[in-house]
């Protein structure tokens, strides 16, 4: 299947998040998307866009263990193209399935730079697939048709580098004030993280 829709109660979150504020910066850590920019400039807000999956495979070399760079200057260098912006300027993250495809080392940076960049009580959307680490899991592009509605486009496969369970979800925001969980029939694990 190319392309489908899911209701998503962790987009439904969000957006009540944000929805009752203008003038919030949000950031997309998918491709970017019309439908995206329409839907959060409807609601008052900017969009930015960086399509972290894409990145990843621009700047990965044969040496890097899956999911990227894990040295310094190189996970340094990652960090400063995508997420190079200042602190606590940012209201809202859609990080999408892009962070289960990060190796330890830069998922590690990558969430501690969010926590940055994020301001005080700003929320961050992610999804995990329930795949066990090794097995396939689809990449998608997605598309917020509605306030709680999303279509998702197939763009590729990719193997999770881990996997991920609801213990080692707490642990890697365990600096952010809360994280909840939604887990949806197609095994795609929701989680709001609220800075």
């Amino acid at each position: 299947m190319r392309e489908r829709t899911k209701r998503s109660l962790g987009l439904a979150q969000f957006v009540e998040a944000v929805r009752d504020e203008t003038g919030l910066s949000i950031l997309d850590l998918g491709e970017i998307s019309q439908p995206n920019v329409s839907f959060i400039t409807g609601l008052g807000h900017r969009l930015y866009s960086v399509d972290f999956v894409r990145t990843l495979d621009s700047i990965t070399v044969p040496e890097d263990p899956p999911g990227g760079p894990s040295q310094r200057n190189r996970i340094e260098a990652f960090i400063d193209q995508t997420l190079g912006y200042e602190p606590e300027s940012i209201d809202g993250v859609f990080a999408w399935d892009a962070l289960e495809h990060l190796n330890r080392p830069l998922l590690l940076a990558v969430v501690d730079r969010l926590y940055e960049i994020l301001r005080p009580g700003a929320c961050l959307l992610a999804f995990f697939h329930a795949a066990e680490a090794g097995e396939w899991a689809p990449v998608y592009s997605y598309r917020i048709v509605g306030p709680d509605t999303l279509q998702l486009t197939f763009r590729t496969q990719r193997r999770p580098v881990e996997r991920f369970n609801n213990r080692g979800i707490e642990k890697l925001f365990e600096r952010y004030e809360s994280v909840k969980f939604f887990l949806s029939r197609d095994h795609i694990r929701e989680v709001i993280v609220h800075r």
